[in-house]
């Protein structure tokens, strides 16, 4: 795909300062500019390389007025930064502008589907299955039966949707991640054996959820496991059976939550935290890298550890424990001066 100047100022509602028919097909940092790409510059660290860049054209503050001459055509907006994310999502909108049904592929009966699918080669897609206007859903997925996805939903290549999972407009899941699998139910018998509790529940994805790759979220044993809306979750996040994660909540990768926890809104979950099952988080939560949380938190709290405590203990507790060394020595001096 190509674009002239003049075509991205208009996108950005900005001025173009140089050659308006300057053409990009691709994009670069400031200081790796390429001929035929597009670049910005936003932090005032990145200035020198307005001048050496080889970007055939450059976003910028209005405010800028070069010192020396440039080999770049200029694009003026209110705010670089900004503009140059919008004309991301932007590309990215129209990479992903696919439609139509691609061979082989297979749909079963009953299946309901609105305007403007795509659905990729080997894909499988189960009885009865509801899919609104706009979905893209990419080679190798499967949907299994009973399920539905609202409109301007993105399953990318290789995902997996399980029978009964109810997806949300605006949704996206990214490759490789598993959709309603079983929770993790065994029971022992007397001799110590375990069988399988059988898992008849579904997953619940409301509007706006981002699922990073290769994460999985179970079903429910009974009920729903819900993600509700604007939920953002990170690569290889296992979410167990029964889970309620509030809206707006982040979650960092590898953290996993076992079964039945409820999460409140708003949260920041950091990577690799380990939550217990049963438990309730609740709103504003902040939790840090590799915490361990074994027991209820209450709104507005930041925790760290493991066991989890609060943040500003644990930076305490830290500095002594850091200086165990030390303390254990200052000790031992002062048990041999009371032996004298």
């Amino acid at each position: 795909m190509k674009f002239t100047a003049e075509q991205i100022a208009g996108i950005l509602e900005g001025d173009v300062v140089g050659n308006p028919n300057a053409e990009v097909h691709t994009l670069a940092k400031i200081e790796e500019g390429i001929d035929g790409s597009l670049t910005f510059l936003a932090n005032p660290k990145y200035l020198q390389y307005i001048y050496t860049t080889k970007a055939t054209i450059t976003i910028v503050n209005r405010t800028f007025e070069p010192e020396a001459d440039l080999n770049t055509t200029l694009i003026k907006v209110d705010d670089a930064y900004k503009s140059f994310s919008k004309l991301l999502e932007y590309y990215n909108q129209v990479k992903l502008m696919k439609s139509g049904i691609e061979q082989p592929s297979f749909i079963s009966e009953g299946v309901e589907y609105g305007e403007g699918l795509y659905l990729g080669s080997f894909c499988y897609i189960g009885k009865n299955v509801k899919i609104g206007n706009n979905v893209k859903i990419y080679p190798n997925s499967f949907v299994g039966d009973n399920v539905t996805i609202g409109d301007d939903s993105i399953l990318f290549a290789g995902v997996r949707v399980y029978s009964e999972t109810q997806i949300g407009n605006n949704c996206t899941i990214h490759s490789g991640s598993i959709i309603g699998s079983d929770g993790f139910g065994f029971a022992p018998n007397e001799e110590g054996v375990y069988s399988k509790v059988p898992q008849i529940g579904n997953v619940i994805l409301e509007d706006n959820v981002d699922v990073g790759a290769c994460t999985t979220i179970d079903r429910a044993t009974l009920g729903s496991t819900i993600i509700k809306k604007g939920v953002k979750l990170d690569n290889q996040i296992q979410i167990a059976h029964n889970v309620v994660i509030g809206e707006n909540t982040v979650i960092a990768s590898q953290t996993g939550i076992a079964g039945s926890t409820k999460i409140g809104k708003n949260c920041i979950i950091g990577g690799q935290v380990g939550i217990v099952g049963h438990i309730i988080i609740g709103n504003n939560v902040r939790i840090q890298a590799q915490s361990g949380v074994s027991k209820n938190i209450p709104d507005g709290e930041a925790v760290q550890g493991t066991p989890a405590l609060g943040y500003a203990d644990f930076n305490k507790s830290y500095v002594h424990f850091r200086n165990l060394p030390k303390i254990v020595a200052e000790v031992e001096d002062i048990k041999q001066q009371i032996k004298q």
